[in-house]
């Protein structure tokens, strides 16, 4: 299954980006072994629109244009809170449940759209806190590390 991020917003050369880079290479690495693929980054811009409701909209246009029938799960606050176990479970469930492809998103600023919120597999949080796009970034490439080092039993994650 190939997975890849999609984020509205982009990520700026530092050390917040070279952790980022260094944990979703680290997936690349691992994850082929379990058929889990790494498909890439997409960042778009956030959008110019007047109104956060049409924001959200045009940004989530831009995201059904990479989901084609994918799996997807959103990053949201309002999301649910789950373990990395249960995140290591879903993508497995998508993957041996025949699912060819997985789109994981960050919204921009305004959040996601209601009508994705409501067709997507996962509604996930990192915590009820806001947290910044490239924080959640870093949180999103180990997590993703994290599942493949739990689906193929590596003692990085211990519980």
């Amino acid at each position: 299954m190939k997975i890849s991020l999609f984020a509205v917003g982009r990520m700026k050369s530092g050390p917040e980006k070279e952790l980022a880079d260094r944990y979703v290479e680290r997936f690349s690495k691992s994850g082929p072994a379990l058929g889990l693929e790494f498909a890439g980054v997409t960042e778009v811009p956030e959008s110019r629109a007047q109104s956060a409701a049409e924001r959200k909209r045009e940004e989530g246009e831009r995201l059904r244009q990479h989901v084609s029938g994918g799996a997807l799960i959103l990053l949201d606050e309002r999301g649910r809170n789950i373990t990395s176990q249960d995140f290591a479970d879903r993508i497995a469930a998508f993957r041996d449940g025949g699912r060819r492809s997985l789109v994981v998103a960050i919204g921009g600023p305004d959040g996601h759209d209601q009508s994705l919120r409501e067709t997507a597999d996962l509604v996930l949080s990192f915590g009820a806190q806001t947290w910044p796009h490239q924080m959640v970034r870093i949180m999103l490439g180990e997590q993703l590390y994290r599942a493949a080092t739990i689906l193929s039993g590596h003692p990085y994650h211990r519980s």
